[in-house]
């Protein structure tokens, strides 16, 4: 019956939002460590999750359950000093900030908060909190968002966790439509989150 409400759910949100959700290539096993973002971070979700193939950033990856305009969990391994989130596709008329190793925790939401707004394309964007928070065994950092589409009607809240490890930024984010899917599905994205660690190096 869950399944059903969702898929329902699903067929009205499809309606509302830009876009086709992008096609999934591979399953990630429930229990199954797999290292992410071509980085040595490891996650080892709770549940089946879908991981795309088109990839948001070099050394980033993105996985959803139901699409990614309801539900995107997207990773970030090891940016580097002088790197951007997003593959900046822009750069000589709208480039994209770039990460610095010396980054405090509000300059890294700022930092996200500005690549989205230039990536995503929306003014109607804001962080929400910010607060510290252990992340792969290390110091971190936890921080919400939400934000709506330009062009679009449906508002979306997001959760981040992260840590800057050996002067690398790694990060985690999860953001869904307010309505219903970001309940249902959050649960399911911080267990990925704190499942994290570094240095392991299974095959994905």
């Amino acid at each position: 019956m869950q399944r059903f409400i969702r898929l329902m759910i699903a067929g009205v949100m499809a309606l509302a939002v830009a876009g086709s959700p992008a096609t999934a290539n591979k399953i990630m096993p429930q229990g199954k460590p797999v290292a992410v973002a071509k980085s040595g971070l490891t996650v080892t979700p709770g549940m089946d999750w879908n991981r795309l193939s088109g990839r948001p950033g070099r050394n980033a990856e993105s996985w959803t359950l139901d699409g990614l305009s309801l539900n995107d969990l997207t990773f970030y391994g090891g940016i580097v000093d002088g790197a951007t989130l997003f593959r900046d596709a822009r750069k000589k008329t709208d480039p994209l900030p770039k990460f610095s190793a010396t980054m405090l925790i509000p300059d890294i939401a700022r930092l996200f908060e500005s690549s989205y707004r230039v990536s995503v394309g929306t003014s109607l964007m804001s962080i929400d909190s910010i607060e510290p928070a252990t992340f792969a065994g290390k110091p971190g950092f936890h921080f919400t968002y939400s934000f709506v589409v330009q062009g679009e009607e449906v508002r979306r809240k997001g959760e981040a966790k992260g840590a800057v490890i050996d002067g690398k930024l790694f990060l985690i984010t999860f953001e869904a439509p307010t309505i219903h899917y970001f309940d249902a599905d959050i649960a399911a994205a911080r267990a990925v989150q704190d499942s994290a660690v570094i240095g392991l190096a299974p095959t994905s």
